[in-house]
């Protein structure tokens, strides 16, 4: 079954939502997943960690929320990437939430927890499934995964198609068009010679009263040569 709420990548702020603080590097903080009133997905919000303390009990109760060390960006070289990577890949197909990629994503977010690039934030039980969710232990950003349950006897299979989409840049190879046989050739031919050419009208015919106007003369003639 697809989800039919938008698995947006939620990126991290760098001020506290409630003070408009700004974080300072290697500062505890919190952040929070909030239902969107105005759509079936989520908001983020990330609290300073006096913020959060403060907020009372009659506070909205977030879906889901941790608590991490905020780390100042740092600015990187640029490398110029001719390949989709597995996390660029993760990104866009989180963006494209497409119900048969569902398995994809999973194994690429376990593949990226192994090489410590995401770490599980938290994971939560949903009328749809289990719900995992995946910080970017430099950028903060959150990936919300589905858990499909994949049965070990499909893992090779999912892994098989991560391999295919790195190799041919993320995208599915177009399948051939079916090629038209010699037999499905043949009877193309059969048909284009057996059409029905149009009839012609039948050449129009002397009548018998016209017949009878023609022979008329030639009885007044003899009439007259009596």
């Amino acid at each position: 079954m697809a989800l039919n709420e938008p698995w947006s990548i939620k990126s991290r702020a760098h001020t506290c939502s409630v003070t408009e603080k700004k974080f300072t590097d290697g500062e505890t903080f919190y952040t929070a997943l909030y239902p969107d009133p105005e759509s079936s997905g989520y908001i983020r919000r990330d609290f300073s960690e006096d913020a959060w303390d403060s907020l009372g009990a009659d506070a909205d109760q977030p879906f889901s929320f941790w608590g991490s060390v905020y780390h100042a960006p740092v600015k990187e070289e640029t490398v110029e990437v001719t390949e989709e990577s597995p996390e660029d890949l993760l990104r866009r197909l989180v963006e494209e939430d497409e119900e048969h990629t569902e398995s994809v994503r999973y194994i690429l977010a376990v593949m990226l927890e192994r090489k410590k690039q995401l770490v599980e934030a938290d994971s939560q039980h949903t009328p749809t499934g289990i719900l995992r969710i995946y910080e970017h232990r430099k950028s903060g950003d959150v990936f919300i995964v589905k858990d499909p349950n994949i049965p070990l006897s499909e893992i090779d299979s999912v892994q098989q198609d991560i391999a295919d989409l790195l190799e041919s840049g993320g995208r599915k190879k177009a399948e051939e068009e079916p090629q038209e046989t010699d037999h499905e050739e043949n009877e193309s031919d059969q048909n284009v010679d057996s059409e029905p050419t149009e009839a012609k009208s039948p050449e129009p015919t002397a009548s018998s009263d016209d017949e009878a106007k023609d022979e008329a003369p030639a009885a007044d003639s003899t009439k007259d040569d009596a």
